[in-house]
């Protein structure tokens, strides 16, 4: 394995300028994924599903809650969008999966509007098939394999895709993107590789084999929604707060991460969607658009 930039770059929607991303554990991720000497970790613990249940235990107890006040003045956090004062949370995973205030997120309203499903760096395709490479060239998506099913995956073979990707720093509450009649999500099995750039450089299949749970949006003019949640490195769980399978709202809470980096896959079918013309163009130069959950990603066709 050759060695891997430190840099990750995106773009702000809202500040116009190119950033350069704080990583949290960063020399960790350039050791296990651009090292020959991160092989056996990764290989022995590191992807295991007990090293994550063992980390996000970690944060869950109450003496972890110390590591809140460095976490927000290193990172630099809104402590006035929060819904509760950084003082009340009895652990850091309770702080991580903390909920904001409704006016910090509010969802895009307009009529035919596609909501980002999460706070994130994001990535859109609006054609999978057609897309000759994600983060680096010559890498594609295996749909059959992220769905675990070539029936499932067919309906989106020439659709639009949008990857949300969550750094620890990120709200970490994932939402729905539209209207319509949601399924319960169904459990996928798999490995917890982490999902930064530093490891999706080197095997964008992280995607399909990593854990990760499906569900669909039925909706009466767009097609049918897949949206998986996947897990990574860290993250201890994926926890739902929405009851299904019921009727949902654009921008209605899904659920939340535990402690880690985690990613949202939206995928819509053929000819359904328009996405928004900021996230195609970095797209296509291999550049993530860092954007809120509630802001408009797109809309129906």
């Amino acid at each position: 394995m050759s060695a891997v930039s430190d840099e990750i770059r995106y773009m702000h929607r809202y500040d116009g300028c190119m950033c350069e991303e704080k990583v949290y554990g960063q020399k960790w991720l350039n050791l296990i994924y651009g090292s020959p000497l991160g092989v056996l970790p990764l290989w022995v613990a590191i992807k295991r599903t007990w090293f994550s249940n063992w980390y996000g235990r970690k944060m869950s107890r109450p003496e972890s809650k110390s590591k809140i006040p460095d976490f927000i003045r290193e990172y630099e956090l809104d402590i006035s969008e929060f819904a509760s004062p950084p003082n009340s949370f009895a652990s850091f995973n309770e702080f991580f999966s903390r909920k904001l205030k409704a006016e910090a997120r509010p969802i895009c309203d307009e009529p035919k509007t596609l909501a980002f499903p999460a706070d994130g760096r994001h990535l859109g395709f609006s054609n999978l098939a057609l897309t000759s490479s994600i983060f680096v060239k010559g890498q594609r998506f295996d749909l059959p394999s992220l769905f675990q099913s070539e029936e499932l995956a067919k309906p989106y073979e020439n659709g639009s895709l949008v990857i949300s990707r969550l750094c620890p720093v990120d709200y970490h509450r994932f939402h729905f993107p539209i209207d319509g009649q949601a399924s319960p999500p169904k459990l996928i099995n798999g490995f917890l590789y982490s999902v930064n750039p530093i490891a999706l450089r080197k095997e964008i299949a992280i995607f399909w084999q990593n854990k990760r749970f499906l569900s669909f949006v039925e909706t009466e003019s767009s097609g049918r929604v897949a949206q998986f949640l996947v897990g990574a490195t860290c993250v201890g769980s994926v926890s739902f707060t929405a009851n299904l399978p019921r009727a949902v709202g654009k921008g209605e809470e899904f659920g939340y991460f535990s402690f880690g980096g985690s990613s949202v896959l939206t995928l819509f079918e053929e000819g359904k969607v328009s996405l928004s013309p900021d996230l195609l163009e970095h797209s296509s130069n291999g550049i993530e658009l860092y954007a809120r959950m509630g802001d408009q990603m797109g809309s129906l066709i």
